[in-house]
């Protein structure tokens, strides 16, 4: 049964290539959903996968790629069911 988390990523996270960093994580840990900017400077994801996938995306979220500077990643519980995982426009 897929665990899915909903994710609100705080700090330096745009114009440092963070979307499309978590595509690429994502997409080798068989994660699936989406990520988009924010117009409050955050990013926004919907992740699922596995239990221990959804761990390791989110301890990957709280670094980030090289040139971001992650303050905080609020996670919620929530529910979706995905094929890929995409990169959304901005909200």
């Amino acid at each position: 049964m897929d665990v899915v988390k909903r994710l609100v990523v705080r700090g330096r996270v745009q114009g440092v290539g963070y979307r499309y960093s978590m595509l690429a994580q994502a997409s080798r840990m068989g994660i699936r959903g989406w990520v988009r900017n924010r117009r409050d400077g955050t990013v926004e994801a919907t992740i699922a996968g596995s239990a221990a996938a959804i761990d390791q995306m989110i301890a990957w979220a709280q670094q980030g790629p090289p040139g971001s500077k992650v303050t905080e990643v609020a996670v919620e519980d929530t529910e979706g069911s995905f094929q890929g995982f995409e990169i959304l426009p901005s909200a």
